[in-house]
């Protein structure tokens, strides 16, 4: 497949792109979505050997999930960086040691969005956590047992993915 041309489609918290692309002497349209990159952590307590989750209302399943902690990588910030922030951000924990795990495109079939997931250890509580009022985030910290994170049914996929890890982590 050869990307001939690609313009801007939509400019708004999100951005789409239309590509015109030509494959095996067709030429047609697809629309992608440019979401950027996106970090997750798995965090875990050492000290009260508990894992750290969130409960929030997601836009796309119109639902509230529970999932691993995750955002955004901002301009200029290393994946790294992002993490420790947005675990700092949602949970109010101060990252003792992190591990990446995966590198994962979402849903390569329309977005270029790649998830960076980590494994994060945490100690530390420093600050209420919640999110960020001035990005409307209202955030639910729930802590969780081993057991309880393996029991867990979410739709999420990188908490999915994040829980797999921990099960082949605790039983490898």
């Amino acid at each position: 497949m050869d990307i001939k041309s690609r313009e801007k489609a939509y400019d708004g918290y999100f951005k789409i792109y239309k590509l015109t692309v030509e494959q095996q002497g067709h030429t047609f349209t697809r629309e992608q979505f440019d979401r950027g990159d996106a970090v997750a952590a798995l965090v875990f307590d050492t000290e009260k050997q508990q894992y750290i989750l969130t409960r929030q209302f997601r836009v796309g399943s119109e639902s509230e999930l529970v999932e691993v902690v995750a955002g955004m990588v901002d301009k200029g910030e290393q994946p790294e960086e992002s993490i420790t922030r947005e675990i700092e951000e949602e949970t109010g924990y101060h990252v003792d040691r992190l591990q990446h795990l995966y590198t994962f495109y979402s849903s390569p079939g329309g977005t270029t969005e790649r998830v960076m997931l980590y494994y994060a250890e945490v100690t530390k509580q420093n600050g209420a956590g919640g999110g960020n009022a001035h990005e409307h985030e209202f955030i639910e910290i729930l802590h969780l047992t081993p057991e309880e994170l393996d029991a867990l049914e979410t739709p999420d996929a990188k908490t999915i993915i994040a829980q797999q890890w921990a099960k082949l982590s605790r039983r490898g």
